[in-house]
């Protein structure tokens, strides 16, 4: 195996698309409903299409180097005063390590973590 590239729905496709090249992927568009996002070697595609009981129960989990420095990243983007539902959570800490959260536009939560070594 090589990768693994999740597939998310939009409420609203054209602001999710801004978020996330705001959140710093690329975009690669694949059809006029349909975008892969990439960033380093994360990777996940970004489709036009809204379920709600869907969304609200996808949860992403992405390891990161440091949690502290992504969290002030994050911090720095002020993704909340430019998106109206976007919501960031603060680092906390856990048994298994550190992380913080960020819910898109939509409600997908996202979990941002570093594991202790």
């Amino acid at each position: 195996m090589k990768s693994i590239r999740p597939f998310i729905g939009a409420q609203n496709y054209d602001l999710s698309r801004n978020f996330y090249k705001d959140l710093g992927f690329e975009e690669v568009v694949l059809e006029p409903k349909l975008s892969l996002f990439q960033k380093q070697e994360i990777a996940f595609y970004l489709q036009d299409y809204y379920a709600k009981d869907w969304i609200d129960n996808t949860m992403i989990f992405v390891e990161v180097e440091s949690v502290e420095e992504f969290w002030n990243d994050l911090l720095a983007l002020n993704l909340t005063e430019k998106y109206e539902n976007v919501r960031l959570t603060p680092v906390r800490a856990l048994e298994w390590g550190r992380e913080c959260f960020v819910h898109d536009p939509s409600g997908i939560l996202w979990h941002f973590g570093q594991f202790v070594k």
